[in-house]
């Protein structure tokens, strides 16, 4: 008997004990990420549903039914680098072009780790555009809550759009990332977000790695902004830090800018012309992993 009472104790003591971890769980995506689910019940209320796979063949062959398609060729230039920010006059033509007003809330998805939709978002977002949201999981997580996908490509009607003068405060310039290296300010962090290989082959000096990947469950939906406020504080991030995120051209880069702002986090900039911009110029300094000297050059000498 004696036994059993233990046993029947230690069974209460885990159950409470996994109650109460359970309870203490906070699943809240933020304001800019929505549950496919969601997604659609908005998109039935006169959301606009913007498909931003990246390769146009893709929404060719397979498309949530009603959504308009914005590729990332659409919204970046060659110039200074390879995936640069457009213009506002193109960027507005965009808009106008694809049916999407000043007012309309507009939701996006791609198929792409989120990568292509949070470009999207962060492009809408320094042109004025901040009625947006983006799906959580993508096209995978909009089959899986019902949606009804096919190929027919739907007829838009042009709008009238006027964007605002290019918001800097969520963009930085490599004189930005100069600035920070040559005069270091305690609270601000640079961070790399490609993978660990592309890191050890080489980064800007003082940058973090953190993977634009770890802000995804296995399944490439977002993990909530507890889970986000967690990841970036064990790197020594606070909500009050300024972050200045980069990839190879700020897409991937642009994903954790979508991740990091959702969450709460008000100074966050994304460095458009990222590691690709910065590695062509030989007078900048590269950094190696662990402890290795930056690489100068004649320059760096001089």
């Amino acid at each position: 008997m004696r036994k059993l009472l233990i046993v029947l104790s230690l069974i209460l003591t885990l159950t409470l004990a996994f109650v109460g971890c359970t309870a203490s769980i906070d699943n809240n995506l933020g304001e800019y990420i929505v549950l496919a689910e969601d997604a659609l019940i908005e998109v039935e209320n006169g959301a606009i549903l913007i498909d931003a796979q990246n390769n146009p063949d893709a929404y060719g062959e397979k498309h949530v039914l009603g959504a308009a398609s914005i590729t990332r060729g659409m919204i970046t230039t060659y110039e200074p680098v390879l995936n640069s920010v457009i213009s506002k006059d193109a960027f507005e033509e965009v808009m106008i072009n694809t049916g999407i007003a000043n007012d309309s809330m507009v939701i996006i998805y791609d198929n792409n780790k989120t990568m292509d939709a949070g470009r999207l978002f962060w492009t809408m977002l320094i042109y004025g555009h901040e009625n947006i949201k983006v799906v959580s999981g993508g096209l995978e997580a909009l089959i899986e809550a019902g949606a009804a996908i096919g190929t027919d490509v739907p007829v838009v009607a042009a709008t009238n759009y006027t964007a605002t003068e290019l918001n800097t405060k969520y963009l930085a310039t490599i004189d930005d990332v100069i600035d920070q290296l040559n005069y270091p300010d305690a609270d601000t962090y640079l961070i790399d977000v490609r993978s660990q290989d592309e890191y050890d082959a080489g980064t800007i000096p003082s940058s973090v790695l953190i993977p634009f990947d770890k802000n995804l469950f296995y399944d490439g939906t977002f993990k909530p902004m507890q889970q986000i406020n967690i990841l970036y504080k064990e790197n020594g991030i606070d909500k009050d830090d300024e972050a200045i995120m980069f990839c190879k051209s700020s897409v991937r880069g642009a994903q954790t800018f979508l991740a990091m702002f959702n969450a709460g986090y008000e100074n966050v900039k994304l460095y458009d012309g990222a590691y690709l911009e910065w590695s062509s110029d030989e007078a900048l300094p590269v950094q190696m992993p662990e402890g290795a000297p930056v690489i100068s050059n004649q320059q760096d000498n001089s």
